[in-house]
């Protein structure tokens, strides 16, 4: 056992008691689908003991939130920092999770030098392509046998259903995708390989997806399934467009899983609802009302949303593999920073505390209705 996984397993076994709701997520819906989290690198790499010992208690899968994109792993040419992704895959083997890496190739979080050679000059296409085999290759091929799934490619498209430009597509040209998986495919055999996106509920979006998907696949590449980006509202999208979206999309794929779920109770700055990171807008108090805590009747809206979803979910359980929420607990929500820096999100079934919130109730008990 190394002095890492050693240290690790010792500050868990010493953690204070997280006061535990009556049943699991993972336990209500083991007839169903796996129940993920996507687990953050402070948690893993201080390590935050009660969150652990949370996540430990609820969940049967796991994403990395961000220590596995190209930033945080390679953030110079040939510089490899793997601590904080072989804590979280040490982690999750000790449970026995299924785990899921995230992502290989996105036009967010990756480093400028990533297509710029030594004069910073933009790459050529076949260095650039060089560059992401070696990438993929060196990334995929540490976990080989042990990561059982790869997001290999994330949010590619616009919400026309076109390809996203960005500076994959700009130096290689639109196979970018094809070599991406064609390289994971060649780095671990065994692994599944997923695409995955946000707001794929909106139809043309939904359309260019599984055209994308069986372009690949009538190329010889194998895209296991598609993830659908849950970063949805308590009033976003309509359920029968997200159902809509569901049967769609499992024509291409037949398996799907629901990613990054989270439900944001907050008001939306602006008419376009989207889950871009590169989002940003102002803050005003009328759009952070709920610091000082969600009064209940806002608890059991978010609660009635969460299952909603859920009830959704079952009812295509024979398409949706997984379902993997974006966080554990309310203060690691990622809508405390996004769109708007500090606001106070209440967008997970934990909260800040740790204790479980109405929503959770909802939730599980809509895994044991059935």
């Amino acid at each position: 056992m190394s002095r890492l996984l050693a240290a690790l397993l010792l500050t868990l076994a010493a953690a204070p008691t997280v006061a535990e709701p009556s049943d699991s997520l993972a336990t209500a819906y083991e007839n169903h689908f796996k129940l993920g989290v996507a687990l953050p690198t402070s948690s893993l790499m201080r390590p935050e003991a009660d969150v652990l010992a949370l996540a430990a208690s609820q969940f049967n899968s796991a994403t990395p939130e961000n220590c596995m994109k190209w930033q945080p792993i390679q953030p110079r040419p040939g510089e490899y920092d793997f601590s904080a992704a072989d804590r979280f895959v040490d982690f999750c083997e000790q449970r026995d999770w299924w785990i899921v890496g995230h992502t290989l190739i996105w036009h967010q979080q990756t480093p400028e030098w990533v297509f710029q050679n030594d004069k910073g000059e933009p790459l050529t296409r076949d260095d650039a392509i060089e560059r992401m085999r070696d990438h993929i290759r060196t990334v995929v091929g540490r976990y080989r046998g042990r990561v059982h799934a790869w997001d290999v490619v994330n949010e590619a498209l616009n919400e026309d259903g076109s390809l996203r430009e960005t500076k994959w597509l700009e130096i290689i040209g639109d196979d970018y995708l094809d070599l991406a998986f064609r390289f994971a495919q060649e780095a671990d055999a065994d692994a599944e390989l997923y695409y995955n996106d946000y707001n794929l509920y909106v139809e043309d979006k939904a359309k260019g997806a599984v055209r994308l998907v069986r372009k690949l696949r009538r190329a010889g590449r194998r895209v296991d399934a598609i993830g659908i980006q849950g970063h949805w509202a308590y009033n976003h999208p309509p359920l029968k467009q997200a159902s809509a979206a569901i049967r769609r999309l499992a024509k291409a794929t037949g398996r799907l899983m629901i990613t990054e779920l989270d439900v944001n109770i907050l008001p939306w700055p602006g008419d376009n609802i989207d889950a871009d990171v590169a989002r940003r807008a102002v803050g005003s108090p009328d759009l952070d009302p709920y610091t000082a805590g969600l009064p209940p009747e806002k608890q059991q809206e978010l609660a009635d949303r969460y299952a909603e979803l859920f009830r959704l979910f079952i009812r295509h359980r024979d398409k949706i593999d997984r379902v993997t929420f974006w966080g554990v607990h309310d203060g690691g929500s990622w809508h405390n920073h996004w769109p708007i820096e500090g606001r106070t999100a209440h967008s997970l079934l934990f909260d800040r505390r740790l204790q479980s919130k109405p929503a959770f109730d909802a939730v599980t008990a809509v895994g044991r209705e059935r």
